[in-house]
């Protein structure tokens, strides 16, 4: 596996598995930053409180992360792990795990209505959930060439109900501010 060219800088956005970052900082190195998913944090923090904390919890940390400073944004959050602490501590530790993650698209000062879109893995997401459902009845796979064909074609069929990213107009705001990070992290 070669290493990627050293003028390339990504932003990867993904859920909080381990095995999954450890293998985006084998491949990439510091050329990735990573953003982790907002949904799968706050479901994860969620599902270990009991339902009448639930609600609290979600305005919290939705709230936390629309502040427009990422500095406020982590304050706030650093104060929901407190007040996760008393009411359970498995809550508090999930949210305290890769919690500045969940802030790199701030910290990188990229457009708001950008940001929330990338801010989540909702995306890809809808596109392999599209994807299966459009395979599902498949029973028999002849070969790996056939799996692509139906790849291919499923993805094409889903592309046509694609919606355009939110806040598109501002890429170029994010390229910039990705080579420029990678920047300052060579020097």
């Amino acid at each position: 596996m070669s290493k990627p060219d050293d003028a390339l800088a990504l932003l990867v956005v993904m859920d909080g598995g381990k095995a999954l970052r450890r293998a985006v900082e084998l491949v990439f190195g510091s050329q990735a930053l990573v953003q982790r998913c907002r949904v799968h944090k706050q479901r994860n923090v969620v599902e270990h409180l009991p339902k009448e904390k639930q609600g609290q919890a979600i305005w919290r940390l939705r709230a936390a992360w629309s502040k427009a400073h990422p500095k406020d944004a982590e304050k706030e959050l650093h104060s929901i792990v407190k007040w996760l602490e008393g009411i359970s501590p498995m809550a508090a530790r999930s949210l305290r795990e890769g919690l500045e993650e969940t802030l790199t698209l701030q910290k990188l000062g990229i457009n708001t209505r950008l940001a929330h879109c990338l801010s989540s893995t909702n995306m890809i997401e809808s596109c392999f959930s599209r994807t299966g459902s459009m395979t599902q009845r498949v029973k028999h796979w002849r070969d790996g060439h056939m799996v692509l064909r139906w790849a291919g074609a499923t993805l094409r069929r889903a592309e046509k109900s694609f919606r355009r990213v939110r806040g598109f107009e501002h890429l170029a705001q994010l390229e910039e501010a990705l080579c420029e990070n990678n920047i300052l992290k060579a020097a």
